[in-house]
């Protein structure tokens, strides 16, 4: 078999482990588009509350994520992700059966303890090679992406014929979905992958936060999902102001969300093409504040929402597509598990505080007064991307080292450092492995006959 392509089992693990993320994301997502139109019947309600309900689950989120990870280290990968979709699947049930909005958000945030994301990536570097792990983690992303498409299509058609209810009972459904496939379809891994590619040294999150190129991309996630959460709590009940029913909205929604899709590769060909990711970029970042500008300003015209639902998700898609490849490429080398785990963190953080704000935005200034908030944070990411570096186009590698000692370590990572192509390198003794970032004249022959040439 040659390294080219994806084994059976790797292609068993990518796509077993995307469709347990999918539907656990699925289950959070689907309530984005419906909440403020569907939740009004509950005790309590008011805009604030809908954003506090809707980004519940990024708040325990992003305190379990780390955690989560850790464990999953000592007590193995399933147990810890089995846990987490029956705390899933038990907030799901406590949502559904709340009667006021209290009783949602509580359940929500039981949701989001389920904080499963790390273990999953750890679980899908275990069972892959080092040169597939990277297609993999892109099924697994393009899988949430997916989720993120067919929840603003399913959840209103659910929420429309079974109530809100009807749609909480539906994502404990999918978590048991989840439980059976990680039970009947995911291999058992043999060995563990190397700490440093897969799981957070809180050690070295510190150093994460100080790196300017990693937390300008840490700022970005924050808004952007502080953004999309903002948005959604706003842009239902802004939608049936302008006259969609709230029954039709996924006949916006999920066709603007694959044409999206499509305008957005252009963006990533020319971006990789030219070697100008940081232009794309910000042309994205300029697409995104074009159309919260249009639903601030058109926000009673329904063709100008429309236009600017199309033109806010492919901004969405392409900066939700490059900001983890980003973050992998400027990590220094062996720490992509914390350079992921800090960066997941804020993500569930920024889904959090858009719900807040989102909310309490909509209460005191109304849905436009949403859209101006978010516009005016994206043109914060715009200024903090001014200082962004393109990135070179590199290739890590995780490489088996049998060494002994320090001495022996520190002797084979300039070994490594001086071959032609190795741009970065560092031999870790209690892990056994040798991380390296290199460009195209790299020839993994030579590096693993420094490695053989040690034992």
């Amino acid at each position: 078999m040659g390294n080219n392509g994806l084994s059976g089992t790797e292609k068993k693990v990518a796509f077993s482990l995307a469709s347990v993320f999918g539907l656990r994301m699925m289950g959070l997502f689907m309530i984005m588009p419906v909440f403020a139109l569907y939740g009004q019947h509950l005790e309590g309600f008011s805009p604030l509350w809908v954003g506090i309900a809707i980004g519940a689950y990024g708040l325990t989120q992003a305190v379990l994520q780390i955690p989560m990870g850790i464990l999953s280290d000592k007590y193995g990968r399933k147990p810890v992700i089995l846990a987490g979709l029956v705390l899933f699947a038990i907030g799901s049930l406590i949502a559904a059966n709340a009667d006021t909005i209290y009783g949602v958000v509580f359940g929500r945030a039981v949701q989001g303890m389920g904080a499963i994301a790390a273990a999953v990536l750890a679980l899908a570097a275990d069972l892959t090679r080092d040169e597939q792990r990277t297609k993999v983690m892109a099924i697994i992303g393009m899988c949430i992406g997916g989720s993120f498409a067919l929840s603003l299509l399913v959840g209103p058609i659910v929420a429309q014929h079974l109530g809100l209810s009807g749609l909480f009972l539906l994502t404990a459904g999918l978590a048991v979905l989840g439980m059976l496939i990680v039970q009947l379809l995911v291999p058992n891994p043999i060995s563990h992958a190397p700490k440093g590619d897969t799981l957070a040294a809180p050690a070295k999150l510190k150093r994460m936060l100080t790196d300017p190129q990693l937390f300008r991309l840490d700022a970005g996630i924050f808004i952007l999902h502080l953004v999309l959460t903002a948005v959604f709590v706003a842009l239902p009940l802004d939608l049936v102001d302008a006259g969609l029913v709230k029954e039709k909205h996924w006949m916006l929604y999920f066709p603007a969300f694959v044409g999206a899709f499509f305008l957005m590769v252009p963006l990533i060909i020319i971006g990789v093409k030219r070697k100008n990711t940081k232009a794309m970029f910000q042309i994205a970042l300029v697409i995104m504040m074009f159309a919260l500008a249009a639903m601030a300003i058109f926000a009673n015209n329904l063709w100008v929402l429309s236009v600017a639902v199309l033109l806010f998700f492919t901004g969405f898609n392409y900066l939700e597509a490059s900001l983890p490849s980003l973050i992998a490429k400027f990590c220094p080398v062996g720490e992509k598990g914390s350079a992921m785990g800090v960066y997941s963190t804020s993500q569930f953080l920024g889904a959090f505080c858009g719900g807040m704000l989102g909310g309490g935005a909509f209460q005191l200034v109304g849905a436009v007064g949403v859209f101006i908030v978010a516009l005016v944070l994206m043109g914060v990411w715009l200024l903090l991307t001014l200082g962004m570096k393109n990135p070179v186009l590199l290739k890590s590698y995780t490489l088996e080292a049998a060494v002994k000692d320090k001495a022996q370590a520190r002797d084979m990572a300039s070994q490594l450092s001086q071959l032609m192509g190795v741009v970065e390198a560092i031999v870790v003794l209690d892990e056994k492995v040798a991380y390296l970032k290199v460009d195209e004249h790299f020839d993994l022959r030579e590096a693993r006959a420094v490695l053989g040439s040690a034992q």
